[in-house]
Order: structure tokens, then sequence, then C-alpha cells
């Protein structure tokens, strides 16, 4: 049995303590920000450059934070990746998950600071068509993003204290939703699991 296949049970996704939609109400819409031009503004580049700026100070800490906060939001994540399954509590020493963690936070920021230069999604060394694969393999769904999504947003703020804004916040939201969108998208084209 795929460990992820139950990753919440229908009523925890019914009520997730966040809407899906009204991320930044002042905004476009979900759909209608999804279809623009894959690209951050100007202000919203700069935003996301100078948080970014700010997290890659202590990346190993920023990094491993996201992902207590990933567990924290939904402890059933872990049963998703084997170097966690067997363990009662997140192990903040446990070099698979360190590693694991830094590979994820830093691709995620990263390719959020270049959406606005290239136009795309870039992901370094790591192809969209490998993320949507592997996405497959290991039964992640839509509920899952938005749970890494309120992760990202919520290291970002802890990340830069008073310098958090909600523009700040839509920036990283939108730049994460353009990732997202993409490697769902690769996904589609995949096998089901």
């Amino acid at each position: 049995m795929n460990p992820s296949k139950h990753f919440w049970p229908e009523h925890a996704i019914n009520s997730m303590p966040y809407k899906l939609l009204s991320l930044c109400p002042n905004q476009h819409g979900e759909r209608e920000r999804l279809e623009r031009e894959m690209a951050l503004t100007e202000k919203e580049e700069a935003l996301v450059k100078e948080s970014w700026q700010i997290m890659k100070q202590n990346i190993p800490e920023y990094s491993l934070r996201f992902f207590t906060i990933i567990l924290e939001i939904a402890p059933a994540a872990k049963n998703m990746f084997s170097f966690l399954r067997d363990s009662v509590e997140v192990p903040q020493n446990n070099p698979k998950l360190k590693a694991h963690a830094l590979i994820v936070f830093k691709m995620t920021c990263e390719s959020a600071i270049q959406l606005r230069e290239k136009g795309q999604v870039v992901v370094g060394e790591t192809t969209i068509k490998y993320l949507g694969a592997v996405h497959v393999k290991n039964g992640v769904i839509d509920p899952h993003f938005e749970v890494v999504k309120q992760a990202l947003l919520r290291t970002v703020e802890e990340a830069v204290g008073e310098k958090w804004s909600e523009e700040m916040k839509c920036a990283w939201g939108s730049a994460y939703d353009q990732l997202a969108a993409a490697i769902k998208a690769e996904m589609k084209q995949e096998p089901a699991a």
C-alpha cells in the first residue's frame, strides 16, 4: 500500500485552516493568476529576492524549519519519506532529512527567484519532468502542495521577521503556485503510480 495514499482523511482536507483560493484577495483570482504569463512583477521579484538574501544566511536552519513545519501541519507526511517512516519524532539530526530539506527548500526558493528573469520555472540540476515523475511515484496530490506552500510562507515569515508583509506573502505565494503548477502539469503526463 502506498503510504501517502491516505495522507489525510477527507474531513481533514475539507477543514484546512486556510482558503486555497483567497491567499491574496487584492490580486487576481487563482485561476487568472495561473493563466497569466509565468513571471513575477518587478515588485514581487524584489520582495522575493530581499527575503531570499536573508534566508541564504542560514539555509540549513531554514530548510530544516521548512520541513518541520510541513510535518507539524501534516504529521502523516513523514510516511512519504523512507528516512522518516520509522521515527516517532522528527529527528532534527537526521542527515538524510537535513540533506533532503536543503535540496527541496533551496530549489523552491531559487526557482522563485528566477521566474522574472527566465519567464519560466527553472529548477537547476533537476528537471520538471523528473520532479513530476517523483511526485507521481510518491502519490502526491493537490492538498500536499498546499501544505508545502503554507510551510514555505511560514518559514519565510519567520526568517524575515518585521519585514514580512501581505505583499511579500503574495509574492512568495505566486512564485510557489507557478512552481507547483509546472510540477502538476508534468504529473499529469506521468502514468499513475
